[in-house]
């Protein structure tokens, strides 16, 4: 019979001797490591690992017992910032969505199939279009309209709906509304937003005309956790697909939502396996 399996993420200045010491420590209490990935950026000179591995450590109890002996014998030594989860827990995710249904629909889709690890808490909208769409999927749907005078308000209850249904992770699934600073930094590493350009190039509106002005050949889409600059987030994936002259802004749009929807998901099933690391303004996706 298998043993629970569980994820170490964990980050620190690199030295000799981190990856010695992890699986040393994992060794020693007769844990099996089933996946293991490292990286060491030269330049910030900071190591990232990640480790999947079996272990009698069966209910939270023992992971905070075996989280707080980690502490003490390895991470205290290397000034390690670093997190144990259940391998197999899903993280629960709320979505925020406008009028678009192509991300939403492929997020409900995959999430429905068992191939996204996440458990949703519900879908939250400033219009009512997706409706019957998240109700279909059983959903709760938040229909929260914006009133110029009232938008403050209207991003309260979003980041209270995030509290009070225990979301870990807020996905904006084309949500075209601008966070404020206070939202952003209130969500900072538990935001995910897709836009529908290769960042850094076409920021903000309308971005598929803005490719079609410039007569590119190439169109993209890069899913970037939120921060106070608008679409200067630390990016987790991005993709392309190729266009050329003959296509209009709206064929550019058509082709660019197949590539959103796919990006989009990546990022969130990295971000839920705890695949993610902040690095400055920068990512590292231990992938595998």
């Amino acid at each position: 019979m298998s043993r629970p399996c569980y994820v170490l993420k964990a980050s620190c200045t690199d030295t000799v001797g981190i990856v010695a010491a992890v699986t040393g420590f994992l060794a020693e209490r007769g844990a099996l490591i089933t996946e293991m990935s490292h990286f060491v950026d030269d330049e910030a000179r900071k190591s990232f690992i990640r480790v999947e591995f079996e272990d009698d450590a069966g209910d939270a109890a023992a992971l905070a017992g075996l989280a707080e002996q980690y502490r003490e014998t390895v991470a205290r030594r290397f000034g390690m910032r670093y997190e144990f989860h259940p391998a197999g827990a899903k993280m629960r995710a709320l979505i925020a969505v406008s009028r678009q249904s192509h991300c939403i629909n492929a997020l409900l889709h995959h999430w429905w199939d068992g191939h996204l690890p996440i458990e949703i808490t519900g879908v939250v909208s400033n219009h009512d279009d997706q409706r019957d769409l998240a109700e279909w999927y059983g959903l709760p749907y938040h229909h929260l309209p914006i009133e110029p005078s009232k938008k403050p308000q209207q991003e309260a209850r979003i980041l209270a709906l995030f509290e009070e249904t225990g979301s870990e992770l807020l996905v904006l699934a084309r949500y075209m509304q601008v966070l404020t600073p206070h939202a952003c930094e209130t969500l900072a590493g538990r935001a995910i937003n897709i836009h529908h350009s290769f960042l850094p190039g076409f920021k903000g509106a309308r971005p598929y005309y803005q490719a079609y002005d410039r007569g590119v050949k190439l169109i993209g889409a890069t899913a970037h956790y939120i921060t106070t600059d608008l679409d200067e987030g630390p990016i987790i994936e991005q993709d392309v697909v190729r266009v050329d002259h003959t296509m209009k802004p709206r064929e550019l749009e058509r082709l660019g939502q197949d590539v959103e929807s796919t990006v989009l998901n990546r990022a969130v099933r990295w971000h839920a396996q705890h695949r993610v690391f902040a690095n400055g303004n920068r990512t590292v996706v231990l992938r595998h």
